[in-house]
């Protein structure tokens, strides 16, 4: 796979291509997919590439979608893209996948940001504001058997999203767990984690989890 992008956007880092990799092990990739916070589009191309039926890329940022287009001619694969704020913009229709790497930075202001490269990581001062509505949306948007595959750090709080989906009327399951150093934006905000009780006092490492909720 072949990945550029326009100043500005998202660039594919570990937890984007393990989360590729666990969409491609689906059954259900060779459906309808929709990748929700595309950045670049690597996932949305990897969906492509499975190959799947379809595949849409839903990005609030116009030059992130102008990026997935230009990826999806890159790797020879179509990709159609929708601009909006998570499933809002594909509203009315329905996937077999649902997959998103969204933004998950515990960050110290509630709310999110509306510009500039902070849109590619801050999410609330739990980090859980565009996951929890992710999984509030799904349901709407999955077909019978069809299955939600998100990514998010263990700061987030595991639990929290099982519970969650299981609300939601999904199954869930952790795919993956993988240890490693807190990255350099978490290991910046170690005092606000604590703080928060998102992090335990003097901890320097961190689970990146693959979730999956299935309909």
């Amino acid at each position: 796979m072949r990945i550029v992008r326009l100043p500005g956007v998202f660039r594919p880092r570990s937890d984007t291509w393990l989360l590729a990799a666990h969409l491609r092990r689906l059954t259900q990739v060779e459906g309808d997919v929709v990748d929700v916070c595309t950045g670049s589009g690597a996932v949305a191309i990897a969906a492509a590439l499975a190959p799947a039926r379809s595949v849409t890329a839903v990005d609030v940022s116009r030059r992130a979608l102008l990026t997935t287009r230009m990826n999806a001619r890159l790797n020879g694969v179509r990709v159609r893209t929708r601009h909006g704020r998570l499933l809002a913009a594909v509203r009315g229709e329905s996937f077999d996948v649902i997959v998103s790497n969204p933004p998950y930075l515990p960050s110290e202001e509630d709310e999110l940001p509306t510009r500039g490269s902070a849109r590619h990581t801050e999410a609330g001062s739990d980090g859980r504001v565009l996951l929890d509505e992710l999984i509030a949306q799904a349901p709407a948007h999955l077909r019978p058997g069809g299955v939600l595959l998100v990514t998010h750090s263990s700061v987030n709080g595991e639990e929290e999203s099982l519970q969650r989906m299981r609300d939601a009327g999904l199954e869930p399951a952790v795919l993956e767990r993988r240890r490693g150093p807190l990255g350099p934006l978490l290991a910046a905000r170690r005092g606000h984690l604590e703080a928060e009780g998102l992090l335990e006092p003097g901890a320097h490492e961190e689970d990146l989890l693959i979730v999956a909720g299935s309909a």
